[in-house]
């Protein structure tokens, strides 16, 4: 769209303000508003100034001036607000120099799109992420020198069945690993979820389904696949959705990977394929139907998934999801049909559909520099044509501890994510789509929440040392 566009629809929706957004490296979604008479043709293609230093893991403060430029293709009358409010999606270039700043999570995503485009190996990358999350009624946390601790309340929680509530108790809940698929009075969040499903429609957003997950509180929504930036935008679109409906019911919500102990955690399976033009570049006749470009592609991911946890599982919590000897995919191998691999081949009804699924991300980090590696990982596969190795298509859960041993592995803290992408960069740093000073950068601002982490002592410490 032009800006002339952008102004007809601010006319036609009566836009009051102009929600300017952008994301973190972390990958929150960050905005500043403006009055919709300040809103003309010149600040709709120009863009506004504003102060990179604030934002963690970008400019000093004394090269602090960075410019937000709207991104026009895609604008969105924000459902939530009580003032009719247009929000842009915006990339972040250098005040000085006007071009693309080397460290915003969404140009790093056009730029892996660009080189897609530019190695000639395909013209399209579509992503398909499957986020999960968690809701509750009250979180409670504390981090003092002197106390700390959580506490967390939900009414679907298992945990109360024999709490006392004014009304009553009802009874109707999941048990542990029991939330998939009950129908209602047992799944209590059915039109919390279709309310979920109608605010991602109204902000344009192609939905598909939504159901409860396996563990109690815990819940996903469907959504079509789509373009990589396209995508990375649809899950802030998906978040916000999901943080603002919940909070509208007295609610809240979290996309932690593991906020609940003995219970399944929270994942991002994201479902990967190549096109150029019409020609589904994974559709073969090799395992599973598959392409030998799929299985370079899936090799390069297999090869390099430790480098890219640093972006996928970004967060100290997501390794207490990904713990070796539970229903967690954690072993790097391939498998169609089987769920225990970290990639499964999925069945579809078309062979136009052939892709494959990761199955070891989450959805606490940044989706632009997830996608985006991922991508970087496996074009590397395609250009080298790294093997992925044999498939496996036996319960993984069920191989002998020596077998076991034989199959690489994720990693198992962030602080081993960050080492390997500091000795593993190369892949994306190819065309510079990623810069070793973006990844320094990133690699700095990781190891302030792993510094934190470590250096806290955690309540189950005292439980087990305090009388040693």
């Amino acid at each position: 769209m032009s800006a002339k566009n952008i102004q007809k629809t601010m006319k036609d929706k009566s836009i009051e303000y102009v929600d300017l957004r952008f994301t973190d490296p972390r990958g929150k979604l960050q905005h500043v508003t403006m009055d919709a008479k300040v809103v003309d043709d010149e600040m709709l293609e120009e863009g506004i100034f504003f102060d990179g230093s604030s934002i963690a893991g970008w400019k000093a403060i004394n090269e602090s001036d960075m410019i937000l430029k709207p991104d026009l293709s895609r604008p969105v009358v924000d459902p939530f607000t009580s003032h009719n409010t247009l929000n842009l999606f915006c990339d972040v270039l250098d005040a000085i120099k006007k071009n693309p700043y080397e460290r915003d999570p969404r140009g790093t995503a056009k730029k892996a799109e660009e080189y897609l485009k530019k190695s000639n190996i395909g013209d399209k990358a579509f992503f398909g992420p499957e986020p999960e999350f968690f809701v509750f009624d009250d979180v409670r946390y504390k981090n003092d020198m002197n106390e700390t601790g959580f506490k967390i309340d939900s009414t679907e929680g298992p945990y109360n069945t024999g709490k006392e509530y004014d009304n009553g108790n009802m009874g109707h809940r999941p048990g542990v690993k029991g939330g998939y698929f009950p129908v209602p009075p047992v799944d209590s969040a059915q039109d919390m979820r279709s309310e979920y499903l109608k605010a991602m429609k109204d902000m344009g957003i192609k939905v598909e389904k939504h159901h409860h997950e396996v563990a109690p509180s815990q819940h996903e929504l469907g959504m079509y696949f789509g373009t990589l930036v396209n995508q990375a935008d649809n899950i802030q679109l998906y978040k916000y959705a999901v943080h603002m409906v919940t909070h509208s019911f007295g609610k809240t919500a979290t996309f932690m990977p593991k906020p609940v102990k003995g219970d399944n955690g929270s994942g991002m399976h994201v479902h990967q394929s190549i096109w150029k033009g019409n020609t589904p570049l994974f559709m073969g006749n090799k395992y599973a139907g598959l392409s030998d470009t799929a299985l370079y592609y899936i090799g390069g991911i297999l090869k390099h998934a430790r480098a890219i946890n640093a972006f996928s599982n970004a967060t100290t919590n997501s390794y207490k999801r990904l713990i070796p000897g539970f229903e967690a995919p954690v072993l790097l191998a391939y498998s169609a049909r089987n769920r225990s691999a970290s990639c499964r081949i999925p069945i579809t009804l078309s062979k136009k559909a052939a892709r494959c699924e990761i199955r070891f991300p989450d959805a606490s980090g940044n989706p632009y520099l997830t996608f985006a590696s991922m991508l970087m990982a496996g074009l590397d596969g395609i250009k080298n044509k790294i093997d992925p190795g044999k498939s496996f298509d036996k319960d993984l859960y069920a191989l002998s501890e020596s077998e076991v041993k034989k199959i690489p592995t994720v990693c198992g803290s962030l602080r081993e994510a960050m080492e390997s992408l500091d000795k593993d960069r190369k892949f994306l740093t190819q065309g510079g789509v990623f810069t070793d000073d973006q990844i320094d950068a990133y690699i700095d601002l990781k190891m302030e929440e792993v510094h934190n982490f470590e250096h806290t002592p955690h309540p189950i410490e005292f439980d087990m040392y305090y009388s040693c």
